[in-house]
C-alpha cells in the first residue's frame, strides 16, 4: 500500500509543474496516507507493545494487528463507547432505538 502511496504521490508532484493544484492533491494524499493508513497500524502496534509486559506468555498475539487479541480490544473500545453514549445522551439513545 505504501508503494502505490508513494508512487501516486510521485505522479502529483510531476503533473504539479504545471498546476499547483496537483501538488496539494499529493500533500492531501500523504497526510491521508500518515494519518488513516500508517496510523492504524502504529497504533496497534503501540498498543500491543504497552500490553506485552505483562501478556508475555500469550505468545505476543496482541502485537499482530489480525489477531483475534485486537479483534475484541477494538470490540471492547467500541462497546465502552457505546455504553458511554448512551449514559451521557439518553434521549438520542432512545431516539435512536425507536428508528431502527
Amino acid at each position: 500500500m505504501g508503494t502505490i502511496v508513494l508512487s501516486g504521490t510521485v505522479v502529483l508532484v510531476i503533473l504539479g509543474f504545471g498546476n499547483h493544484t496537483w501538488w496539494l492533491a499529493a500533500v492531501a494524499l500523504l497526510f491521508v496516507y500518515m494519518q488513516y493508513g500508517r496510523g492504524g497500524a502504529s497504533a496497534s502496534s503501540s498498543g500491543g507493545s504497552s500490553g506485552s509486559s505483562g501478556g508475555s506468555s500469550g505468545g505476543g498475539s496482541g502485537a499482530v494487528p489480525g489477531s483475534y487479541r485486537a479483534y475484541r480490544d477494538r470490540r471492547d473500545k467500541q462497546a465502552r463507547w457505546d455504553r458511554r453514549y448512551r449514559r451521557e445522551r439518553p434521549l438520542e439513545s432512545r431516539r435512536q432505538t425507536r428508528e431502527r
